[in-house]
């Protein structure tokens, strides 16, 4: 019988369960640019068969992009660090500077409280976090787009526009036909996206009634059922998409907050094949065994 080891499901775990070991060689978080720099032939520039992850041509002129089309497979520029975002949202990171301070209402505040990431300023020791994505809860949205954002691939269709993230191997439908987001909605993780073109090469997609539990960033910055999300994906020419993330939620925060400025994404031949990223239970149960509840001195019997 053949049997399979159980060492790249486990090294798995650690790239997803623990971003903060990544980190340590990744780029500082400081826009777009050095995040999104070329590198060498590693884990994170090559796609799920092997293959280089192609970035833009140098010295040449990019074709000018097709009208009312973000479709497609589109990856953050080798080694796409700049997306793992492990100090919370790329444009205002939890990094202390004041000019990232976010503008908090006292609820917002005491909300920001119950939060235990382990990452940022306030981080905890990994088994004392109570981060909703360590136990494999979905991300929903806007952290899909605001931890882990990773290769995107884009379809679609004259009723709406369905968006596949490689992390967590997820996708979402963004609906076009018209139709107004819900009054009263019941809570999804994902929430209620409904989407247009406000000219030929950008396409706005508002987001409301996302469930209370997830949280907006890894940070654990927090958000009530009044969140609204927008996102605005403009496509700059043929091999460049960019996502503009913006937060508004009157109960946590004073005013709306740009979370995303422009994340850069290249477009990538048809024939690449996204990597599969996925929360396993037992990958977890075997990372904590291994490395999580160690790290915290904490070994229960």
């Amino acid at each position: 019988m053949l049997r399979r080891s159980a060492a790249p499901r486990v090294v798995l775990a650690v790239l997803i369960f623990s971003p903060l070991l990544r980190s340590q060689t990744a780029p500082p978080q400081s826009g777009t640019t050095k995040d999104q720099e070329a590198a060498p032939d590693t884990l994170e520039s090559l796609d799920g068969w092997g293959r280089p992850i192609t970035g833009p041509a140098k010295g040449q002129k990019p074709a000018p992009a097709p009208r009312r089309d973000i479709s497609g497979i589109w990856d953050p520029p080798p080694p796409g660090l700049g997306g793992i975002q492990v100090l919370g949202a790329n444009a205002v990171p939890e990094d202390g500077k004041p000019e990232h301070q976010l503008p908090y209402t006292p609820l917002g505040l005491e909300a920001l409280k119950h939060t235990k990431p382990n990452g940022g300023l306030r981080s905890v020791l990994p088994a004392e976090t109570n981060d909703p994505v360590v136990t494999c809860d979905p991300q929903g949205i806007p952290r899909e787009d605001l931890y882990e954002l990773r290769t995107l691939q884009v379809f679609q269709t004259p009723q709406n526009v369905a968006i596949l993230y490689q992390f967590g191997k997820i996708w979402r439908v963004i609906w076009t036909d018209g139709r107004e987001l819900p009054k009263d909605p019941e809570p999804r993780w994902f929430g209620y996206s409904v989407g247009k073109w406000v000219d030929d090469y950008t396409f706005v997609v508002q987001t409301s009634g996302t469930d209370e539990r997830t949280w907006v960033d890894r940070v654990g910055r927090p958000h009530s059922s009044d969140l609204r999300v927008e996102e605005r994906f403009h496509r700059a020419d043929h091999d460049t998409l960019e996502l503009t993330v913006t937060i508004d939620d009157p109960k946590m925060y004073t005013k709306p907050w740009v979370a995303l400025d422009r994340f850069r994404f290249v477009l990538q031949p048809p024939s690449f094949d996204v990597r599969e990223m996925i929360c396993s239970p037992t990958d977890f149960a075997e990372y904590n065994k291994l490395i999580g509840n160690a790290a915290s001195d904490k070994n229960p019997k």
